[in-house]
C-alpha cells in the first residue's frame, strides 16, 4: 500500500477519533504526518477532550506503521500557532503535501446559550481556514487540501434543531466550507493545487457517542446510550447503518489525498449512508 509513498501530510485533531484514523490510514499509504491537536477540553461541548497521551498515542500508531510523526499542541483558532505547527513540522519532516482541515466539536445542548453558537464557528469555520490557510505556503503543485465538513453542511435551513444554537452553529460553519471549498478550487486551480470535501453523516467517535448527543435525540430517556439512539440514526439514511466508521471517512481522505484523485478539485464528497438523498437534497 503505497498511494501517498514519501509524501507529508498535515492533520488537525490528530489525538483520536477521525483526525487519528485519518493519520494512520495516512501512513499506512506510506505518508509521514503532522500531527496537531489543541489536547484540552472545550468548554461548551460538555464532552471531554482529547489529552496529550492520546496525541502521543497517534504517534506510536504512525511510527509502528513505519512513518515518521512530528506531534504538536495547538489550537486551530490561533492562526500562528498552526503556522508555526506546520512550519516546524514542515522543518522536521522535509515538506508538506498535503493538509487535512480535521478538527471540529459539536456544542450540542439547547442549555449552552450563544457561546456555543461562536465556538462552534471560531473551531468548525475559522478553524479549518487558518489550517489551510497556515499550509497553502508549503504546498506546491499537486498538493491537495481535503476539509472535513458534514452532512449538516448541505442541508437547509438556519440550525431550527432540537441541538441548540450550538448545532446551529455547527450547521453555519460547515455549509460556509461548501462555498469555501468550491470557491478555494478555482483560485488554486492555476497553481496546480486542489480542493475537496468530504461529508460524513455520524461518525463513531467521542464527538459523537456521547450523553449529550444521544439526549438530543432520545428526548423522551432521562440517560440514553448509545444503543438507545442508534435506532434514530439508522432511520436518517438509506443504508441500514447508525453510525459510519472514523476509516470510512479515511478511506475518502486517502483518495483525495493521493495522485488518484489528481484531476478532482472542489468535489463535495458524501460518505454518509444515503443520508441526504434520502433527506431529499440536492442531486
Amino acid at each position: 500500500m503505497s498511494r501517498l509513498q514519501d509524501k507529508v501530510v498535515a492533520i488537525t485533531g490528530a489525538a483520536r477519533g477521525q483526525g487519528r484514523s485519518h493519520a494512520v490510514r495516512c501512513a499506512e499509504e506510506g505518508a509521514d504526518v503532522i500531527a496537531v491537536d489543541l489536547c484540552a477540553d472545550v468548554a461548551a461541548t460538555g464532552y471531554p477532550g482529547a489529552t496529550p497521551e492520546d496525541l502521543a498515542e497517534t504517534v506510536r500508531l504512525v511510527e509502528k506503521a513505519g512513518r515518521r510523526a512530528f506531534a504538536r499542541r495547538a489550537d486551530v483558532r490561533d492562526g500562528a500557532a498552526v503556522r508555526a505547527a506546520f512550519a516546524d513540522g514542515v522543518a522536521q519532516l522535509g515538506r508538506l503535501d498535503a493538509v487535512v482541515a480535521n478538527a471540529g466539536i459539536i456544542a450540542i445542548g439547547a442549555d449552552r446559550g450563544v457561546d456555543a453558537f461562536t465556538e462552534s464557528v471560531d473551531i468548525d469555520l475559522s478553524g479549518a481556514v487558518n489550517t489551510v490557510h497556515a499550509a497553502l505556503p508549503h504546498l506546491g503543485a499537486g498538493g491537495s487540501v481535503v476539509v472535513i465538513g458534514s452532512v449538516a453542511g448541505l442541508l437547509p435551513g438556519q440550525g431550527e434543531n432540537p441541538g441548540g444554537p450550538g448545532m446551529a452553529g455547527y450547521m453555519f460553519a460547515k455549509r460556509c466550507l461548501v462555498d469555501y471549498v468550491n470557491t478555494l478550487a478555482v483560485q488554486l486551480g492555476p497553481s496546480g493545487r486542489r480542493i475537496n470535501a468530504v461529508h460524513s453523516s455520524l461518525v463513531s467517535t467521542p464527538m459523537i457517542l456521547n450523553e449529550r448527543m444521544h439526549q438530543v435525540f432520545r428526548p423522551d430517556l432521562d440517560a440514553p446510550g448509545p444503543e438507545d439512539a442508534v435506532p434514530v440514526y439508522e432511520s436518517l439514511t438509506a443504508l441500514p447503518v447508525g453510525c459510519v466508521e472514523p476509516s470510512d471517512v479515511s478511506h475518502a481522505v486517502v483518495y483525495l489525498l493521493s495522485d488518484e484523485s489528481r484531476y478532482v478539485t472542489g468535489l463535495q464528497l458524501k460518505v454518509d449512508g444515503g443520508q441526504i438523498v434520502k433527506a431529499g437534497v440536492g442531486a
